[in-house]
């Protein structure tokens, strides 16, 4: 079905480039755009509603965790971009204008349908146990990985899928005729044989000559590529559960009450081994598909009540659970919290050996035999005196942490000149760090994570009398204070130190323009007298296959007049240089086959049926009066990025 894509992957990709604006683009400069603190902490509006620095800062974070969970191996540096923090603001206005548009039109998404878009996910599918239930602990673990709660991603999965209904009126109904896509499709897999004429900046760099003056003047031109941003050297504390539990050791009698109060809960939980033959009938399932599942699960109960001991081979036959059919109907050992709930009622409320009456939930009807039961093993105080140590010192800390929280908030504002009072008095240890800016750098981990205690470090009072910071909370439970030991503005690096890239930029520019100089007299040349090109070998060159052309060459290529042949144009490499092209001929294709050229069709409607919901959204946001105050960050050129 899909060999049109297979085949013509890169055109797909380039029509898809053409219609759809990418999600995330991952090159360019940083510092310019990574400090824009125009027009406050609002960093854009919709509907009246701001979208402050710390929701960009926050909503990057998430990104940049989800990518990196499915793409471990990506360079970090691009994800730290200036085009990719503003890719993750555009995403989030995006989501604020769905969202507004949904509300405006009542669009809701019911429990029903929530609860099918959870089931159909094959993330939480591969979570579900042999009995069909859910593993409740690996669903937060999972969740817990991307910063989120059930209740926290279940409403945003409902949210997205409020936010579908508002474009799929759109995007659901677009259509293309046949003329059009063919009219697409013969554009991007048409063929031109060319011979390209390449005049590389790198070949005209020994003609450059240049000057100290020259070097000066150009540096004095263009400032802004030699900015060194502000950094700033710091000390900070930290005061959390951890560091209170250091000051807290329980005493020998609490520890022995603790455990005489708690002994059967730490001990563990009751398991118990049950199998069960199941019958499926889904609760949507109609009331006589019910009716019929039931009656079946009777007649078997009745079998496995007359001779109990036929159980695993009545479960082998007729279980329709097949994960543990196969096991005679076997779920080994589990605890309470692990089953449904009316699976684990019955199974908890069984003698060993008893066979339950039928038991019925969300995925059928259950006949469950209890067949061994596991109590906790019982410790003694000896054992579990470290359980016991961390849990009450735990207990302790929490109770104490308000109680020298209020103490390090005061103790870091009455003595603001140094940390180590504070630091002496609560032994915490006073950390450093280097090389700091106003937004967290790649990777960075903990407190100096957080935007919330760079703004701190970073205030006009700390960096202007070197005082400590305000208390800050970055996570429940968790102060920190820092002052600055070393502070470095924003500055304009000095010529001498920048004189080598200087010199590597003007050469580049100077050879560039050589380049291209060249090339324009070889075209004119070449043009009034064809008979004197020295031209390589000619190759047939598509959007499909470039022929190791550069992509600016071929686009020139397919895109001039061949009204007569042989055609000739030229085209502006950039700093790669120039280039001179002659088009030979139009070389045929072969015919697509009828279902190839249906494919086709069906990935260029698709394509447009994108474009159009591209263009709804751009409607919306006028509605929605979006306003962004941060600056697109530019394409810049390889000297300036680097």
């Amino acid at each position: 079905m899909f060999d049109f894509v297979r085949k013509h992957t890169k055109i797909m990709m380039g029509l898809m480039f053409l219609l759809i604006i990418p999600a995330f683009v991952v090159v360019g400069g940083k510092e310019s755009f990574r400090r824009f603190n125009e027009g406050g902490d609002t960093v854009a509006t919709v509907a009246g509603h701001d979208i402050k620095q710390a929701d960009w800062d926050q909503a990057h974070r998430t990104e940049v965790q989800r990518i990196l969970a499915s793409r471990p191996d990506i360079d970090t540096k691009l994800l730290d971009s200036p085009e990719a923090h503003y890719a993750t603001l555009e995403k989030l206005v995006q989501e604020r204008v769905l969202a507004a548009a949904a509300d405006k039109s009542h669009l809701v998404t019911s429990d029903s349908r929530l609860a099918r878009t959870l089931q159909e996910d094959s993330a939480i599918a591969s979570l579900r146990k042999a009995d069909g239930s859910l593993d409740i602990e690996r669903y937060k673990q999972l969740l817990a990985a991307q910063g989120m709660t059930p209740e926290m991603f279940e409403a945003r999965v409902r949210s997205d899928l409020s936010q579908r209904q508002v474009v799929n009126g759109v995007v659901g109904t677009a259509f293309s005729s046949k003329a059009e896509a063919d009219l697409a499709l013969n554009a991007l897999l048409e063929k031109r044989e060319v011979q390209v004429a390449l005049f590389r900046t790198a070949d005209f760099a020994s003609k450059v000559t240049v000057s100290d003056a020259d070097l000066e003047a150009w540096y004095k031109d263009h400032p802004a590529l030699f900015q060194a941003p502000e950094q700033a050297s710091i000390e900070y504390v930290v005061l959390d559960l951890d560091a209170v539990k250091k000051s807290i050791v329980p005493n020998e009698q609490d520890l022995r009450t603790y455990f005489k109060e708690n002994a059967d809960r730490l001990a563990g939980k009751e398991e118990r081994r049950a199998s069960h033959i199941l019958i499926n009938a889904p609760k949507d399932a109609s009331a006589d598909d019910r009716k019929k599942a039931r009656a079946k699960a009777e007649e078997l109960l009745a079998q496995v009540r007359k001779t109990p001991a036929s159980f695993a081979d009545v479960a082998k036959k007729n279980s329709q659970d097949t994960g543990s059919a196969v096991k005679g109907g076997d779920l080994d050992y589990f605890g309470r919290g692990a089953m449904v709930k009316p699976f684990e009622d019955a199974a908890f409320a069984l003698k060993k050996g008893d066979i339950s009456d039928i038991v019925e939930s969300d995925f059928g009807f259950h006949i469950i035999q209890l067949t061994d039961i596991r109590a906790p093993k019982q410790r003694s105080f000896e054992e579990m005196r470290p359980e016991l140590e961390a849990e009450l010192k735990n207990q302790q800390a929490q109770r104490k942490f308000a109680e020298v929280a209020e103490s390090f908030t005061n103790g870091v504002y009455e003595q603001s000149d140094s940390l180590k009072p504070i630091a002496e008095r609560l032994k915490l240890d006073v950390q450093t760090a280097a090389a700091l800016s106003r937004a967290p750098a790649p990777g960075a981990k903990g407190v100096l994570a957080s935007p919330k205690f760079l703004n701190a470090v970073f205030s006009s009072d700390s960096i202007e009398k070197k005082r400590n910071t305000e208390a800050v909370e970055t996570a429940p439970g968790q102060l920190v204070s820092g002052r600055i030991t070393q502070y470095t503005a924003a500055h304009t690096r000095p010529f001498a130190e920048v004189k080598e890239q200087v010199r590597v930029a003007v050469i580049g520019a100077r050879a560039t323009e050589l380049a291209k100089k060249e090339g324009l007299e070889k075209l004119a040349a070449w043009k009034a007298n064809p008979a004197s090109a020295t031209l390589p070998a000619a190759v047939a060159v598509s959007r499909e296959d470039a022929q190791q052309q550069s992509a600016k060459a071929v686009d020139a290529a397919l895109r001039a007049d061949i009204s007569t042949l042989p055609a000739w144009t030229s085209v502006d490499l950039g700093e790669q240089g120039y280039a001179v092209v002659k088009i030979n001929k139009l070389v045929p294709r072969e015919a697509l086959v009828d279902a190839t050229l249906q494919q086709g069709r069906a990935q260029y409607t698709q394509g447009w049926a994108s474009a159009e919901g591209r263009a709804y959204y751009n409607t919306l946001k006028e509605r929605f009066k979006v306003k962004i105050n941060a600056a697109k960050p530019v394409a810049k050129s390889a000297f300036e990025a680097g």
